[in-house]
């Protein structure tokens, strides 16, 4: 059998293994809540990038990625949004798209089904790209209260913590999604945590200098 034929098969038990998972830590109701939201589009998505994948192989060039992670990149991006607009914090999709790797892999071999190498290659790089972008997304819509340069020494100093935080949240959960074993340092999560900690020097190297610009004193305020 092949996976996506699996997937298709398994759908509702795989969404209601996530669900249990979820249970663990959220209440029943946010359990179901979240997980309805991002995992049944997620695992439609995955079917059918399996499924193309079978016919029309995809070259090992990282440069251009297929359509089909990118809809799956945008579907993440989408539920990591919803999820800051309903409270949750980032941890809670992280966790949400790893429960599904666990859960096809484990199920699979509960059933003795075989997952060939290039299907477990392209179940990793989904989920890869559905972290890293659901990541980005939470940070991004983190810092849409404060979007606007001021010149007074106090909205410099929120606008540089707002912005060092939401790259701190980036990159410390990219850095947990890598350290739960189910996303590779090489993958679009890794590249993520590159390009946080990239930002993170360059916004020291930029901001700081501004702010002592723009204190009266010429230093840098006490805390």
């Amino acid at each position: 059998m092949m996976l996506h034929e699996f997937v298709t098969t398994n759908r509702q038990l795989l969404i209601s293994r996530c669900r249990d998972k979820v249970a663990k830590r959220f209440e029943a109701a946010e359990a179901q809540s979240t997980i309805d939201h991002g995992v049944p589009l997620f695992l439609q998505q995955l079917v059918e990038t399996l499924r193309t994948e079978q016919t029309t192989p995809v070259r090992n060039d990282d440069s251009k990625p297929t359509p089909a992670p990118t809809d799956i990149g945008r579907a993440a991006a989408l539920h990591g949004a919803e999820l800051l607009r309903r409270g949750f914090s980032v941890d809670q999709v992280v966790h949400d798209y790893g429960d599904v790797c666990q859960c096809v892999t484990a199920l699979a071999v509960e059933q003795d089904v075989s997952i060939s190498t290039d299907e477990f290659r392209t179940l990793n790089r989904c989920l890869d790209n559905a972290i890293a972008d659901a990541v980005a997304s939470f940070g991004s819509a983190s810092q849409t209260s404060i979007d606007r340069q001021t010149e007074t020494l106090q909205q410099r100093l929120l606008i540089f913590s707002a912005e060092h935080r939401r790259l701190m949240d980036i990159a410390m959960q990219s850095l947990a999604a890598i350290k739960t074993g189910n996303v590779g340092i090489s993958g679009a999560t890794g590249t993520l945590l590159s390009h946080a900690l990239e930002e993170l020097s360059s916004l020291t190297d930029r901001a700081l200098p501004e702010i002592l610009l723009a204190s009266p004193t010429g230093k840098a305020p006490s805390a």
